[in-house]
């Protein structure tokens, strides 16, 4: 059987699916068609229920519930681990009145950016790679996620606001970033055996080879430096990675009861989350 599996290029997802994607576990006879893009194309995919098995933002989640449920495996979540909101040295910061660019309109950073600032309006929605150039150009305010996180101080940019920390003071949960989602769809069996496949490539990876930076990661991140993508696999890979455990389902929970409230609609509590992982 072949599952169409969708990931970002990002460091901490190569980490995640390098094994499981280059054959180095044994994957009892799945195949996967793997797609590499950006999280808000996938989001949007996800939107339009286009992959088998797919990465998105857990801000997206709301919309898709009815076509998708979540997998135990593969998630980012943690603790300093947020959305900054972050401003060049010689702007007037005004967060109400500011432009902000945001990583995209259904992503965790803006939900959790509302969460903040709920009066804030003047919103532009480009792709996480082109915020800190936006900030730099004077333009405005931006919301910045992974690799820029560890890059935008070297740049002249200040932070404003860790969402992050801010979500995690007013709710004390981590923060759930993106998670692995799997169609209602596919048989339960397969999903559960997909769940404990990534949860074996998570581990292959983190337990067994954590010293060693695969070559398949460093394809995709050629931009960066290799500290660079050590900082963003220890900011993003964690025991929530393996299994979000009730905590990290719980701090989900939390974010989809955030987003019914932020926008006044009711959201899917039930049934969201896949079985328990089941050993091969």
């Amino acid at each position: 059987m072949k599952l169409s599996l969708g990931f970002s290029p990002c460091p901490n997802d190569t980490f995640i699916f390098e094994a499981l994607v280059n054959n180095k576990i044994d994957t009892g006879g799945l195949l996967f068609d793997v797609v590499l893009e950006d999280v808000q194309t996938l989001n949007n995919w996800a939107i339009e229920g286009r992959l088998d098995i797919t990465k998105l933002s857990y801000g997206v989640l709301p919309l898709v519930l009815n076509e998708y449920i979540v997998l135990n495996s593969g998630s980012a979540l943690g603790k300093g681990a947020g959305p900054l909101l972050i401003a060049n040295n010689n702007q007037k910061i005004n967060v109400e009145a500011n432009t902000i660019a945001i990583p995209g309109k259904n992503t965790t950073a803006h939900l959790l950016f509302s969460l903040a600032y709920p009066n804030a309006k003047n919103k532009v929605y480009l792709r996480y790679d082109e915020i800190e150039n936006f900030v730099l150009q004077d333009k405005g305010l931006g919301v910045i996620i992974h690799e820029n996180r560890f890059t935008y101080a070297e740049k002249g940019l200040h932070k404003i606001t860790d969402l992050g920390d801010y979500w995690e003071k007013e709710t004390n949960n981590p923060i759930p970033l993106g998670g692995i989602v799997i169609k209602r769809t596919i048989n339960s069996a397969i999903s559960v055996q997909v769940d404990a496949l990534i949860k074996q490539s998570v581990e292959y990876a983190y337990h067994n080879h954590y010293k060693e930076l695969a070559a398949y990661v460093k394809k995709y991140s050629q931009e960066m430096s290799e500290a660079v993508m050590r900082n963003h696999i220890d900011l993003y890979v964690n025991q929530y990675s393996i299994d979000l455990g009730n905590e990290g389902r719980n701090a989900i929970c939390k974010l989809l009861e955030v987003y019914g409230t932020i926008n006044g609609k009711a959201v899917m509590m039930e049934n969201i989350f896949s079985n328990k992982l089941a050993v091969l």
